[in-house]
């Protein structure tokens, strides 16, 4: 095959898969989605996931991310379950059950102990007539006219179909339980995510010996000297009850020997009274999107009097993962 043989493949399925999305629409205005929601929302339990094959693989996905954003929430392998995992979900729980044809026979044979138990069951099929969306207490459709492959025989539009049904619930439910970013960020502690969601200037910034410091009434001269000697690219300035007067940099350093000043002339001569800070619990993310707007490489950290408490830059937030 040719280079654009490949490509227009490529875009046949991605138009495809495209239609079949828009095809679900009618089913997610439904008011079957709307109760579905509501069946979950208002469970005490967990929501189990099952299905076989590529619908197991699409549901340990949504059980994923429903457990991500607020609803407990776990796959259970409908095989499994008939040989002992049923014992995994209690009377509390809910099942949502997936299966394109709707006549998953390893998931069939579990309905009648669910029903036993009481447990409230959404399928997610592509069938309304099949035996799953006659059994469950509510059916949500994702059929699709045509798979993406040409044969139409892989999963690929039904498992899209039914990966964006899972998503819709997910982030139905989210906003209903006014589930915010601090939520968010309490189930994903770990990687660059948490770091982004969690992370504090206050572990960012350097203190005691590590803080580049000096009084407004010191000379250019001993200003570069600390910024030298603690490597950070600027200096906090100081008022003399310890306060921030302002901030001095490298980038100050440079334009000041452009214009001939003298190095034995006072900072306070030399830079502008005030300059941006922050306060210790500012989450890292947003202390990130300061430097941005402001184009700056660095920020001095003060407590709610104006006290310098510490400093950090660019690199630290790069260190960090904060990106």
């Amino acid at each position: 095959m040719q280079n654009s043989s490949f490509q227009e493949t490529g875009l046949r399925v991605l138009h495809e898969e495209i239609n079949a999305l828009k095809a679900i629409e009618p089913f997610i205005n439904d008011q079957s989605f709307a109760l579905a929601c509501q069946y979950i929302l208002d469970t005490t339990g967990k929501v189990i996931v099952m299905g076989m094959g590529k619908s197991g693989h699409i549901g340990s996905k949504i059980a994923a991310t429903l457990a991500s954003t607020g609803t407990p929430s776990f796959f259970v392998h409908p095989a499994e379950a008939a040989h002992g995992d049923l014992g995994m979900i209690s009377k509390e729980d809910l099942v949502i059950a997936i299966s394109n044809s709707g006549e998953s026979s390893e998931i069939l044979v579990l309905i009648p102990v669910l029903k036993r138990l009481g447990i409230k069951l959404v399928c997610i099929t592509g069938h309304k007539d099949s035996t799953m969306a006659q059994e469950a207490d509510v059916h949500l459709c994702i059929h699709v006219q045509q798979e993406a492959c040409p044969l139409n025989l892989a999963p690929t539009s039904s498992t899209t179909t039914t990966l964006v049904m899972g998503d819709a619930i997910a982030i139905a439910l989210l906003e209903a339980r006014g589930f915010s970013a601090n939520d968010f960020a309490m189930s994903h502690p770990g990687g660059t995510l948490g770091k982004k969601l969690l992370l504090r200037v206050s572990s960012l910034m350097h203190v005691g010996e590590e803080l580049p410091c000096i009084d407004k009434n010191v000379s250019i001269k001993t200003a570069l000297f600390e910024i030298t000697s603690k490597g950070l690219g600027m200096v906090a300035v100081a008022n003399d009850d310890k306060t921030l007067y302002g901030v001095f940099t490298d980038g100050d350093l440079r334009r000041i020997i452009d214009r001939d000043v003298s190095l034995d002339t006072p900072v306070k001569d030399v830079i502008k009274q005030g300059c941006v800070s922050v306060r210790p619990e500012m989450l890292a993310a947003e202390s990130l999107n300061i430097m941005q707007i402001k184009k700056i490489n660095g920020l001095v950290v003060v407590d709610a009097s104006n006290r310098i408490l510490g400093v950090f830059n660019m690199h630290d937030l790069l260190r960090a993962g904060v990106f």
